[in-house]
């Protein structure tokens, strides 16, 4: 794949990811790559774990030859240019690089960019038959909006955004459709961090949506409070093509929500499942664990909030600290037990606990999601759903979950390793960087302010 990207001499080679910690090592490499056939191919590097690991990244290694910082449809177009041009790259906002003593350097943060809609995906250059989900679906990722408005102290996203934005609704609903028509898109996963939060913005998006009259899924994530606070407009969801909701609901515990600063409640928890279940869609709740003092009886009392709230999927998670975010500065003196930056991915315990060792926790967690998902009453919705889709749509999820289960067990035996006395948090990763954890400006969308002498009349 390298060598057909290099096949036609590209001046640049650029690598982005979404995976944050995990997908690093993955971009390393092939940056590796690149640089060993054509050392003088330029590797521009972008995505939200360098952003904030730029420093650390230009020293250790020469593969890359610019970061981009932020958001990057504008800022890569004016780092081109630049280098086309020969233009000073000091005055390219929002890149970092190895100055004329090879020092790393970073310019002044880019601006969010103010209107999503100035930009858009390169459908084009997508073969969208190769991608599939829910089941064989033919799907893609889109985005909605950008962002979360919330303060959760753990979150790796919210400050890489800045502020939370959004495209058109109209326009958004009309890209759906017509890549439903053109390309026969059938599901959208929507990979925004809290698509509803403007209740006014989303609302918008339904209607457009329904108007459109395509048969397009559509599964993300959200939070729990914004499902309570539209229960009155949840059959618009289900009419819209919202087929399932990942709710972040991240604990059971109230002491823990609190220290995470999640701003979201137990009681608001139950009833966004039951309000999605009652219209009909999906609810997926995730649970993280993996904090410093939980002992035994702290998961079992997990496990029975996870019974009651009864929700059709749960996705466990390990709580994973990132260098930007405040929760790191807190956990800065945990020792490490995962050293691979690969396995900082959410679904491998990376910090020791005082009470659990790695084992004990590995198998409570299988166990609980083992039990969770195989009650009678959750069985009996995968096989007798009374909606063809959905019951489709939950068989796969359990065929998926089923493998990935089995693998994650074979990955603890027999392929991770774990150490018993690793370093501190801050001695593995550096001192916390909290303070810069806004990656951009924010920059204030442009006012269309009405010529002078001229009056829009509403019947206009």
């Amino acid at each position: 794949a390298v060598q057909d990207a290099l096949s036609d001499h590209p001046d640049c080679i650029l690598i982005g990811h979404s995976g944050s910690t995990s997908a690093h090592p993955t971009a390393l490499e092939i940056a590796r790559m690149v640089k060993h056939i054509d050392p003088a191919t330029t590797v521009i590097y972008g995505g939200v774990f360098p952003t904030y690991h730029w420093r650390d990244i230009l020293a250790e290694t020469d593969v890359f030859d610019f970061i981009v910082r932020g958001e990057g449809e504008a800022t890569i177009v004016a780092l081109v240019e630049a280098l086309g041009r020969r233009r000073p790259l000091s005055g390219v906002a929002g890149i970092a690089f190895r100055d004329d003593l090879r020092r790393p350097f970073a310019t002044k943060p880019a601006s969010t960019i103010a209107d999503l809609d100035e930009y858009r995906v390169g459908w084009d250059l997508i073969d969208i038959s190769r991608y599939s989900y829910w089941g064989g679906k033919r799907a893609v990722v889109m985005q909605f909006s950008r962002g979360c408005p919330h303060l959760c102290n753990y979150c790796g996203q919210r400050g890489f955004w800045t502020r939370w934005r959004h495209r058109d609704p109209v326009k958004f609903a009309q890209e759906i459709a017509w890549l439903h028509r053109e390309h026969g898109v059938e599901l959208i996963n929507l990979a925004d961090e809290n698509p509803t939060s403007s209740k006014k913005a989303w609302r918008a998006f339904l209607d457009a949506m329904i108007a459109e009259n395509v048969p397009v899924l559509i599964v993300g994530s959200t939070r729990a409070d914004d499902i309570v606070r539209d229960a009155g407009s949840l059959h618009l969801y289900r009419k819209a093509g919202v087929i399932r909701w990942l709710l972040g609901m991240e604990n059971t515990d109230e002491k823990t929500l609190a220290l995470i600063r999640k701003g979201g409640s137990t009681s608001s928890d139950r009833e966004a499942i039951r309000l999605l279940r009652l219209n009909g869609i999906l609810s997926m709740a995730t649970w993280v664990t993996g904090f410093e003092d939980e002992r035994f009886r702290d998961l079992w009392r997990g496990f029975r909030r996870l019974i009651a709230y009864d929700p059709d999927q749960i996705q466990a998670l390990y709580v994973t600290p990132h260098r930007w975010t405040p929760f790191f500065r807190m956990a800065r003196d945990r020792k490490v037990i995962q050293l691979d930056a690969r396995l900082w991915d959410y679904k491998h315990q990376v910090l020791q606990m005082t009470r659990l060792k790695p084992w004990m926790l590995f198998f409570s967690v299988k166990l609980i999601e083992l039990a969770v998902q195989s009650r009678p009453k959750a069985l009996a919705r995968i096989l007798f759903h009374k909606d063809p889709e959905q019951r489709h749509s939950m068989r796969w999820y359990t065929q998926m979950g089923r493998r990935v289960w089995f693998r994650e067990v074979w990955g603890f035996l027999a392929r991770d390793r774990r150490l018993k006395d690793g370093p501190t948090l801050a001695e593995f990763w550096g001192a916390p960087q909290d303070e810069e954890e806004e990656s951009m400006v924010f920059g204030h969308p442009a006012r269309k302010l009405t010529p002078p002498g001229i009056a829009i009349s509403p019947s206009a």
